[in-house]
C-alpha cells in the first residue's frame, strides 16, 4: 500500500473559499470515530438524494449536479471518508473497503434521519451505492459508470499511478489550465474546483480503493440491488463497456439501463446537459415508482 506523504491532505483558503459560493449547509456525521462532511442542498422536507461521489472528488465537485435536483429531490452530497472536509479511516488501509463504505451510508441516513433516502453515486460511489442497499433502506438508487473490474475480471482502466500523479500535482500546487491538459473537456470550474480540492485526498484513501476495484466485484452487489435501479453510463467509457453493460443487464434484469451518447467514465463532465437530462429523468421514474396510475406525472418545484 502507498503510504500517506507528510503533506498529506492540504486544503488552501481559496479552496475554503468555494463553499461560500456553494448554496448547501454543511452537515457532519460519525460513522464509528470517522467524522463525516455533507453538503445539503435542501429543501428539509425534499425526498432525500444521498449522492456519493468518485475515488478522487470530493463533495463540492458534484455542486454543478446537485444544484440542478433541488427541485425534484434534497441533494445531500457526501464528502466520502478520506476526501474533502471528511475524516481520513483511523483504521489505515483497510478503512477504504466496500464494507466499511455501506456502513457510512448507513450511519450518514441514521444519523441525518433521512427517510428512505435515493442513493445516487459515480463510479466509486455507485459501487457503494450498490454495496448499501444491503445496509439500509432506500427508496431507489441510481448508478452512473460504476466500475466493474473485479477479481477474474480485466483491470481498472485508469491506472494508480495516474492517480497519485494528478495528486502529487495537487499538492505541489496545479491550476485549472495544468488539469484541462488531464481533462480537456470539463467545464472551466470544474477544472478550477479539481485543481483546488485534490489535494484533500488521502493518499491511503485513493491507493485502497483503486486495489478495491480489483479485488471487489461489483458483481456481488449489482444482484441484489433491489428495483427502482437505473444504470446511467458513458456511451463511450472504457470503465462500463457495452459488454460489461450488457452483463449488468443481464444480471439485474429489473434495472434501466441508460447510456448517455459520446460521454467518457466522468459522464456529467463529459456531457453536462444531456447527462444531467438522463438523471433527472432516472429520478423521476424512481420517485414514480408506487405512487398510483399518474405516477409519471410527478411535477417539481418551482
Amino acid at each position: 500500500m502507498v503510504p500517506e506523504s507528510p503533506s498529506a491532505r492540504t486544503l488552501s483558503q481559496p479552496a475554503l473559499a468555494d463553499l461560500a459560493e456553494v448554496p448547501a449547509t454543511s452537515r457532519w456525521v460519525r460513522s464509528g470515530a470517522v467524522r463525516l462532511h455533507l453538503l445539503d442542498y435542501g429543501p428539509a422536507d425534499g425526498i432525500p438524494l444521498l449522492v456519493l461521489p468518485g475515488i478522487t472528488s470530493p463533495a463540492i465537485t458534484m455542486d454543478f449536479v446537485a444544484r440542478e435536483l433541488t427541485g425534484l429531490v434534497r441533494p445531500i452530497v457526501l464528502d466520502v471518508r478520506g476526501r474533502g472536509l471528511s475524516d481520513s479511516a483511523d483504521t489505515g488501509p483497510e478503512g477504504y473497503d466496500l464494507a466499511t463504505y455501506a456502513t457510512d451510508v448507513a450511519a450518514v441516513a441514521s444519523g441525518l434521519g433521512l427517510d428512505r433516502p435515493v442513493l445516487f453515486g459515480h463510479s466509486m460511489g455507485a459501487r457503494i451505492a450498490a454495496a448499501a442497499t444491503a445496509r439500509c433502506e432506500v427508496r431507489g438508487t441510481i448508478l452512473a459508470d460504476p466500475p466493474m473490474s473485479g477479481p477474474g475480471r480485466g483491470p481498472y482502466p485508469t491506472t494508480l499511478e495516474a492517480f497519485l500523479g494528478q495528486l502529487d500535482q495537487a499538492r505541489r500546487g496545479t491550476d485549472a489550465d495544468e488539469v484541462a491538459r488531464s481533462w480537456p473537456r470539463w467545464p472551466r470550474r470544474e477544472q478550477e474546483l479539481r485543481a483546488r480540492w485534490l489535494s484533500s485526498c488521502s493518499r491511503t484513501a485513493i491507493a485502497a480503493t483503486h486495489a478495491g476495484f480489483e479485488s471487489e466485484d461489483f458483481f456481488d452487489h449489482w444482484p441484489h440491488v433491489p428495483a427502482p435501479a437505473v444504470l446511467l453510463y458513458g456511451g463511450d467509457s472504457p470503465v462500463v463497456t457495452a459488454a460489461g453493460a450488457a452483463e449488468a443487464g443481464r444480471a439485474n434484469p429489473a434495472a434501466e439501463l441508460v447510456a448517455i451518447p459520446d460521454a467518457g467514465h466522468m459522464v456529467f463532465w463529459d456531457q453536462p446537459a444531456p447527462a444531467l437530462t438522463a438523471l433527472r429523468e432516472a429520478l423521476r421514474s424512481v420517485l414514480a415508482v408506487g405512487r398510483g396510475p399518474h405516477a409519471d406525472l410527478v411535477q417539481e418545484r418551482r
